[in-house]
């Protein structure tokens, strides 16, 4: 059965503007009659699995509930892997060995996308990879040989929407699966064809999907929802103030958040009375604590 889903990645406490996000990746599933599913994104270093328990306590106080228990990137390595070994097999992958400054500083073609990969390892010949392994000392992390500059995806609130699919990075130098990988395979391993997020991830989804078509599996459906930004226009942080739950209280942010999408509701069933994805906000809400 499809699904939605809501993955934060522990490294802070969920802020007003990431509990607007769930709840609209809540209200979304249950109006469609998609099962919900909660997913730690815990793969990067940063996270903390104190701050991960957190999250849920937080998202269970707003109201929100799920159809199975969450599941935590790092408890499946095994299903990365076999992607990786897949994409291998069929060629798409090679080694690069480039730091983020190789990157920034590399030449590019005049008309390169801005910020996209410049091709640097993909052609190297095994003499050449030997002299950058030796001359860099790290590993090297997997970049996916793509075929296609740009993928057009389809999203329920900006329409289509065409950006860029570079030579980007599936596995990580030190073993460990990328984002874009990650996602994709955790999201099709657990049925979900619904993803709603922020829309500053927008330009993350052309990757994902061509990458989903690459494996064989089903591009999900888009809703890229509208961010919660600071009086300065910036996204929220700690400096901004009272924008956690423990700090703002269960019921003035269902309030403050109920408010910001135009209805007039104290919880989440009464949101979901009330929605109506065509008539989302699409600007950002400017959050004054």
């Amino acid at each position: 059965m499809s699904a939605g889903r809501f993955a934060p990645s522990p490294s802070a406490d969920l802020h007003i503007g990431n509990l607007r996000t769930a709840i609209l990746a809540w209200l979304f599933a249950r109006a469609s009659g998609r099962r919900f599913l909660i997913r730690v994104d815990d793969l990067d270093d940063r996270t903390h699995t104190d701050i991960a328990h957190r999250q849920l306590d937080d998202l269970a106080r707003i109201g929100l509930t799920w159809d199975e228990p969450p599941q935590w990137q790092t408890a499946h390595p095994g299903r990365y892997d076999n992607a990786v070994a897949q994409l291998a097999d069929r060629g798409l992958l090679y080694e690069c060995y480039c730091s983020r400054k190789d990157i920034a500083q590399a030449p590019r073609a005049p008309h390169a996308p801005q910020g996209a990969y410049p091709g640097t390892c993909r052609d190297l010949t095994d003499a050449e990879r030997e002299t950058r392994r030796a001359e860099t000392g790290r590993p090297p992390a997997l970049r996916l040989r793509t075929e296609t500059v740009e993928y057009t995806v389809r999203d329920v609130l900006h329409g289509e929407y065409t950006g860029i699919v570079d030579d980007f990075v599936v596995r990580r130098g030190d073993g460990v699966a990328a984002y874009n990988l990650a996602v994709v395979v955790d999201d099709a391993e657990q049925d979900i064809d619904q993803v709603v997020r922020g829309d500053d991830l927008l330009p993350s989804s052309p990757r994902q999907a061509y990458l989903a078509r690459l494996l064989g599996r089903r591009e999900p459906t888009y809703a890229h929802v509208a961010l919660v930004l600071n009086e300065d226009g910036a996204r929220l942080a700690k400096r901004d103030g009272a924008i956690t739950l423990a700090e703002i209280g269960v019921q003035r942010a269902l309030t403050l958040i109920a408010d910001s999408l135009g209805w007039q509701a104290d919880n989440v069933d009464e949101m979901l009375a009330q929605f109506d994805p065509a008539r989302l906000p699409r600007e950002p809400w400017i959050f004054s604590p």
